[in-house]
């Protein structure tokens, strides 16, 4: 875990240099803001081992598996701006599954990182074929951003897809079909 002392020093600074650090209202904003990015960056702090905790089941079903509509939160590395969206996550299972909660988890052990969307989803695709053996994943991540809608070109309704298709999810148009047949898109 980082240095809470240094973290809340570091903020004292910045905020020193846009407002008065004494100013009743942001007097207790460096600790604030020092924990809660201890918070949204908990994901370094955290491995797959531990996070999936021995959830992996015996299966010998090999039809598709999909996980809709899994919530995120991140931070853009770029400008340390929020983004939010969901996930989408499908596999076909190569002899055991993973616990349904372990998926949300996993998703967001990588989404508490300073992160790109674009790397994200391909970290969760990854992550989950090493865990559960299968060959055939795919991830899908809708999010907006705010560093795209606060600031810069400030498009308020924008939101990016980005997906990451391994084994037949990428090889077979079929199995691909299914799963975004399955998300209804």
């Amino acid at each position: 875990m980082s240095d809470l002392s240094r973290l809340i020093e570091a903020y004292s600074t910045i905020i020193g240099e846009i407002d008065d650090v004494t100013r009743p209202g942001v007097v207790d904003t460096p600790t604030r803001a020092a924990k809660a990015i201890q918070f949204l960056t908990k994901g370094y702090h955290q491995t797959l081992d531990e996070v999936v905790n021995g959830a992996l089941f015996p299966a010998e079903n090999r039809e598709m598996i999909v996980v809709q509509d899994v919530e995120l939160y991140s931070l853009c590395e770029h400008h340390l701006l929020p983004f939010i969206g969901k996930c989408h996550v499908g596999y076909i299972p190569n002899g055991k599954v993973l616990g349904l909660s372990k998926i949300a988890r996993v998703v967001d052990m990588f989404a508490r990182r300073l992160q790109i969307q674009e790397e994200l989803t391909f970290q969760i695709a990854e992550a989950l074929q090493e865990v559960t053996g299968a060959e055939d994943v795919g991830v899908i991540i809708e999010a907006r951003h705010l560093c795209m809608m606060m600031r810069g070109v400030e498009k308020q309704n924008s939101l990016m897809k980005s997906s990451a298709m391994l084994g037949a999810f990428r090889e077979n148009p079929a199995t691909r079909s299914e799963f975004l047949t399955l998300l209804k898109y």
